[in-house]
This record gives structure tokens, C-alpha cells and sequence, in this order.
């Protein structure tokens, strides 16, 4: 698969739930590389703005959509990577902010 088809895959599925992906096509295009890579590396698609451990189990929190990406662009308008955001961000109505990272430190 290639980022162009992981795009196209779920970008109908994702904009249904009301998430969008960012308007920077090119950002998205090498994050959804990084999340191919990480497929191919890990057997699932773990965040590439994160360091992934190679454990599923421990990994999960950080599987693409990650459960950090809700109330992340609850609050944001974007998630930690940038690759989803809200419609309002997108159209340049919210200020863009750094998004901090939501994940506990081990």
C-alpha cells in the first residue's frame, strides 16, 4: 500500500467521525509513510511522531488514530503529529498551537 492509498482509504472514514486531515497534503503524505513504515517494522501502524517499543500491547495507546487524538483536537483543533485535525482548524478559524504530548512518560 502506498501513503497516496492509506489516504484515500481513510479519509472518507475519518472525516465521517468529524477528524480531517491536515490541508498540508505533503505533511500528511510522510506521516502516512511513517505509519506504513512502522507497519512493515512493528505489524501495526504506531505513531510516527513517537518512539514505539515494538510491543503491541505496551504500543497500543500509540496506534494510529492514537487515544490521544480526541481530546487533542477536542482542545487543540489538531493532533500531537498534525496529521488529523478539525474542520475549523483547517479552515484557519482556531489559532495553531503547539499540541503537548498527552502520553505518560514510563
Amino acid at each position: 500500500m502506498t501513503p497516496e492509498e492509506l489516504y484515500e482509504k481513510l479519509k472518507p472514514i475519518q472525516e465521517a467521525k468529524g477528524y480531517f486531515f491536515n490541508k498540508d497534503k505533503n505533511m500528511v503524505m510522510q506521516l502516512l509513510e511513517g505509519l506504513l513504515i512502522n507497519k512493515e517494522r512493528y505489524g501495526y501502524m504506531s505513531c510516527p511522531c513517537r518512539l514505539a517499543s515494538g510491543d503491541r500491547e505496551k504500543d497500543k495507546d500509540i496506534i494510529c488514530p492514537c487515544i490521544y487524538r480526541e481530546p487533542d483536537v477536542k482542545e487543540y483543533g489538531s493532533c500531537y503529529c498534525g496529521l488529523y485535525v478539525s474542520k475549523e482548524w483547517n479552515e484557519g478559524l482556531i489559532p495553531h498551537v503547539y499540541v503537548p504530548e498527552r502520553r505518560p512518560v514510563k
